[in-house]
């Protein structure tokens, strides 16, 4: 991120991360906690190799990055990580779908996403998932600007994404109506009225509101082309995934911490995830990292689908003190 990103996320945090200096030390600032929390979320790296960096020590870089993720989750996630409630709000997310990626009535891409830890002891098989790792997962919706507008993290990897959602406070509120969407409307240049609906992968189960690709057997025209188009939109939630873990490495690692550490430190990337996109930050998502489309409407995938040796991540030396260690 930019010098006035970060220092945006610092003045929000700053209150509740910011600690006193006693008679016997002085405290870490409020920019350190941060810097440390925002590079093991970038990196990856181990808690004792961030403590050789910053000169501090692993567990008080272990207690650092999980205050400073609650804290960026607490003070965030109204503005960052909030799911629409109003008809107004749905249907700006449904036209950003149409003009996008002209799919219309629809409400966000569904899809989960495996996130690697190290088993808790004594938990067997219970979050070993499908690959024969384990995980716990993250069942995210997506709104056109690979935004995530609802997430639930934490669930054991062992569970399927279908298994997931029919699990879920949002499948509750789906089938309750809390979630305020707006009735049926006429199809763009139609007089068809379809409902408002999510889309997803075959994982998921066909509702009314939530549709998926037909079966891929002896399939006529108009099928193919409602996969394609479905497929197409559909694929702004595999960017989100793909641009987070890529952006975020410790998604690409194994998380040696206990799953509801891991649960506190997804909420939080996605919260700086989300308010990167909403800034549109170059630094975080340069052009051809996500899918884009050609001039001749071809697709064109992003650099994220590589095998990650792009060169995303350059040396923060700045941030490394020179200064005595801290206990």
């Amino acid at each position: 991120m930019t010098a006035e990103e970060f220092d945006f996320l610092l003045e929000r945090v700053a209150p509740l991360i910011t600690k006193k200096d006693t008679r016997f030390r002085k405290a870490i600032s409020a920019r350190e906690r941060l810097s440390v929390t925002v590079r093991f979320l970038a990196t990856g790296e181990t808690f004792k190799s961030l403590g050789f960096q910053y000169r501090m020590g692993s567990t008080t870089v272990s207690k650092i990055v999980l205050s400073t993720c609650e804290a960026l989750h607490e003070v965030m996630k109204e503005d960052y990580l909030k799911t629409p409630t109003s008809e107004a709000c749905w249907r700006a997310t449904a036209k950003d779908f149409y003009e996008k990626w002209q799919y219309p009535n629809c409400l966000g891409a569904l899809d989960g996403k495996h996130i690697y830890v190290q088993p808790p002891g004594h938990s067997g098989s219970t979050f070993r998932n499908y690959k024969g790792r384990f995980s716990v997962v993250l069942l995210a919706v997506v709104d056109a600007n690979d935004r995530f507008v609802y997430v639930n993290v934490g669930s054991q990897g062992r569970l399927s994404d279908g298994g997931l959602f029919a699990h879920s406070n949002l499948r509750r509120a789906m089938d309750g109506g809390l979630l305020n969407v707006p009735p049926p409307e006429p199809l763009p240049n139609s007089n068809t009225v379809t409902l408002y609906m999510f889309i997803g992968d075959d994982a998921f189960p066909l509702r009314l509101d939530l549709q998926k690709p037909y079966s891929h057997r002896e399939l006529g025209h108009d099928q193919r082309v409602f996969n394609s188009r479905l497929s197409r939109a559909r694929r702004v939630v595999e960017n989100a995934f793909g641009i987070l873990a890529n952006r975020l490495r410790v998604f690409r690692t194994t998380i040696c911490l206990d799953p509801h550490t891991v649960v506190k430190i997804t909420l939080a990337s996605c919260v700086i995830h989300n308010f990167l996109r909403e800034r549109r930050s170059e630094a975080y998502t340069p052009t051809t990292l996500a899918d884009w489309e050609s001039a001749d409407h071809e697709m064109v995938p992003g650099v994220w689908r590589r095998d990650g040796h792009s060169k995303v991540l350059q040396p923060a030396s700045h941030a490394i003190r020179p200064m005595g260690p801290k206990r």
